[in-house]
């Protein structure tokens, strides 16, 4: 049943909500610009490499979350051979969820955004195809999410990674926190996600974050086309169903309970301490720049 939370808040901003409700959630109208999302494809290997590119900070507001989310689609559609997720900025892969929508949210836009943010989980994590993330920069929260929804993961050195939201005051969604548990043992996942912990280069590759070290930019995608060869003589069909029976219990997890996750962002998020928090956080950043 569609939260009457959400409903409301659709109602109060005279959205027409047979447009933006599908199967019992709000769902992204958004029209996202083509240059947030770089893509080429090397004809001879089939593969495309995806850059993000929303300076500075590949920061996943509603826009760029729509246009990964059109971008995965074209690559199952066209039946990819493999996809290389990376950035086009030198220091940041991605600095993780946009904090303006959240701070002070408009409530139809905020329930927009993380139905997006459903999609391209959904999309990425459980892909036919198989992805592989060149983190040419820091990867916090949102950031390290994309990566470990990659199959594979190559990390340039001196940058950071890691779910690290419990600083911001906020819990990771459990389907964030399934994704590192699908990544690094129990034990390592639990300690991270209630520490918050940004993992430097070298102890992501001890916890087994990351998968390898690339000297830069260009070894790492190297490296990423180099796993990804590794399936050129194996069944695109029989690979991609094998990687979506071993993910198949998260994924199902949160299509059955999408209204509902929504529901409980909205609610987490609007908590008067997690926007005094969010609020300190903003004001932190201003005095860095």
């Amino acid at each position: 049943m569609f939260p009457s939370r959400i409903f409301k808040l659709a109602k109060a901003a005279n959205l027409n909500t047979a447009k933006c409700v599908t199967s019992g959630f709000v769902r992204c109208q958004s029209t996202a610009p083509a240059d947030l999302v770089l893509f080429d494809v090397n004809d001879k290997t089939g593969i495309s490499t995806v850059t993000l590119n929303r300076p500075a900070v590949n920061s996943l507001n509603l826009e760029l979350l729509s246009a990964i989310s059109k971008t995965l689609d074209d690559l199952q559609n066209n039946k990819s051979r493999g996809m290389i997720l990376t950035s086009s900025s030198d220091r940041v892969f991605s600095a993780g969820l946009d904090i303006n929508e959240m701070y002070k949210p408009d409530p139809v836009r905020m329930c927009q955004f993380w139905s997006a943010l459903q999609d391209v989980w959904l999309k990425l994590y459980g892909s036919m195809f198989p992805t592989a993330a060149a983190i040419n920069g820091h990867a916090p929260a949102g950031g390290c999410l994309l990566a470990m929804s990659c199959e594979y993961r190559i990390m340039l050195p001196k940058f950071t990674i890691g779910l690290n939201e419990t600083q911001l005051g906020i819990m990771a969604p459990t389907w964030f926190m399934a994704t590192m548990k699908n990544t690094v043992s129990l034990r390592t996942a639990e300690a991270a996600l209630t520490a918050g912990t940004l993992f430097t280069t070298e102890e992501a590759l001890r916890a087994g974050l990351i998968d390898e070290i690339a000297i830069d930019k260009a070894d790492a995608l190297k490296k990423c086309e180099t796993f990804l060869g590794r399936f050129k003589k194996i069944s695109p069909l029989a690979r991609g169903l094998t990687k979506q029976q071993f993910r198949s219990k998260e994924i199902q997890e949160l299509e059955k309970n999408r209204a509902a996750d929504i529901d409980l962002f909205v609610a987490a998020t609007n908590n008067p301490k997690v926007q005094q928090s969010l609020g300190l956080y903003i004001e932190a950043l201003k005095k860095k720049k």
